[in-house]
C-alpha cells in the first residue's frame, strides 16, 4: 500500500457511492460520468490493497475495510474544506471560466450563457474558439477550464460530463425533389455526393455520418470537403445537387437561400455533446452551475 498516493477525488468519489450505493447514482450526484467513478474507486482499492465494495449485478453494497474506512475519508474531505475555507477572503470576488467553445453550437451558446448567468451571477465566463484537438490540450495544460466537446476523445487526463444530445439534419437544395419531404429517409440521399469535413478535421461527426450511410444501405461519395459553413451553403443552393449535415441548433439560425434543412430517419443520426474538465482536479462551483445550465436547457 502507498498511502502518499490517495488522492481527495478518489476519497470524494469512494464517500459518494458509498453514501448512493450506486456507482450511476453517485456519477450523477458528482457530475461526471460512471466509468471515471468506478476506475478511481478500483485505483483507491489498489492503493489501499483491500477491496471497499463488494459488486453484483444487481447491488453495491460497503466491505467491512469499506465500513471502517468511511468515516475517515468523510474526516479528511471535511478538513481539506475547512483548510479551503481558510483563505477564502483572499480569493478574487469575481471567478472567471475559461471555456472552450465548438462550432455549431447554434442557439444552445445563447441558451448556455443566460442560463449560466441565472445561476452563477458572480462569475465572468471567458469564451474561447481552437480546433478540438487544442482545447482539450489546453484543459489538460491548465490555461482552459473546460471545453465543449462533441462525440468521443482519447480520455487521457480529461473527465466527460455528459450535456445533452444534438440532432444531425440534411441540408440540401430547395430545387432537389427530397426538399418537398419533411423527413428525408436516409438511403434516399445514396445517389447524391456528401460534402463534409474530413476524419482529421472532425472525425467523431465523419464517422457518425458513414456508419448511417451503412445502416442505411450504401456507401456514400465523397464530393468536396466541408470547409466552413458560409462557403458550404454558399454553393449548396446552386450548382451541382449535393447533402451536406447540420446540427439542428444551428441549422435553425441558417436561413440560407436556395437551402432547406431536414430531419433525417432510417437511422437518425445523433451527437452526443460533453464538458471536458481535467481529471486532476475537482469541479468548481462555477462548472458545476455550467453543468447544471447546460442540462437545464436541454430539458427544456
Amino acid at each position: 500500500m502507498n498511502g502518499d498516493a490517495v488522492e481527495l477525488r478518489q476519497l470524494r468519489y469512494f464517500v459518494a457511492v458509498a453514501e448512493e450505493l450506486h456507482f450511476g447514482r453517485a456519477a450523477e450526484r458528482l457530475h461526471i460520468v460512471q466509468p471515471a467513478v468506478s476506475q478511481q474507486v478500483r485505483r483507491l482499492e489498489r492503493e489501499l490493497d483491500v477491496p471497499l465494495f463488494g459488486r453484483t449485478t444487481r447491488s453495491v453494497s460497503l466491505t467491512e475495510a469499506g465500513q471502517r474506512f468511511l468515516p475517515h475519508a468523510r474526516a479528511v474531505l471535511a478538513a481539506a474544506g475547512r483548510a479551503a475555507d481558510s483563505v477564502a477572503e483572499f480569493r478574487a470576488s469575481a471567478a472567471l471560466v475559461r471555456l472552450g467553445t465548438s462550432e455549431g453550437l447554434g442557439d444552445r451558446l445563447d441558451l448556455l450563457l443566460g442560463a449560466f448567468a441565472r445561476l452563477a451571477p458572480s462569475a465572468q465566463l471567458e469564451l474561447v474558439h481552437a480546433p478540438t484537438p487544442q482545447r482539450l490540450q489546453r484543459v489538460r495544460d491548465g490555461s482552459l477550464d473546460a471545453t465543449i466537446v462533441r462525440g468521443s476523445w482519447p480520455a487521457s487526463g480529461l473527465d466527460f460530463t455528459p450535456l445533452w444530445t444534438d440532432e444531425v439534419w440534411v441540408a440540401l437544395p430547395d430545387s432537389h425533389p427530397l426538399a418537398a419531404s419533411d423527413v428525408v429517409p436516409f438511403a434516399s440521399l445514396a445517389p447524391l455526393p456528401l460534402r463534409i469535413s474530413s476524419p482529421e478535421r472532425n472525425r467523431p461527426l465523419f464517422d457518425l455520418v458513414l456508419s448511417c450511410c451503412r445502416e442505411a444501405g450504401f456507401e456514400p461519395v465523397l464530393g468536396k470537403e466541408f470547409t466552413t459553413a458560409q462557403d458550404t451553403l454558399g454553393t449548396l443552393g446552386f450548382g451541382r445537387p449535393h447533402w451536406t449535415v447540420f446540427y439542428r441548433a444551428h441549422a435553425k439560425l441558417l436561413p440560407v437561400p436556395g437551402v432547406v434543412f431536414r430531419p433525417l430517419t432510417d437511422p437518425s443520426p445523433r451527437m452526443p455533446t460533453s464538458l471536458a474538465t481535467p481529471s486532476d482536479r475537482r469541479l468548481t462551483p462555477e462548472l458545476v452551475a455550467l453543468i447544471e445550465a447546460a442540462r437545464a436547457i436541454d430539458a427544456g
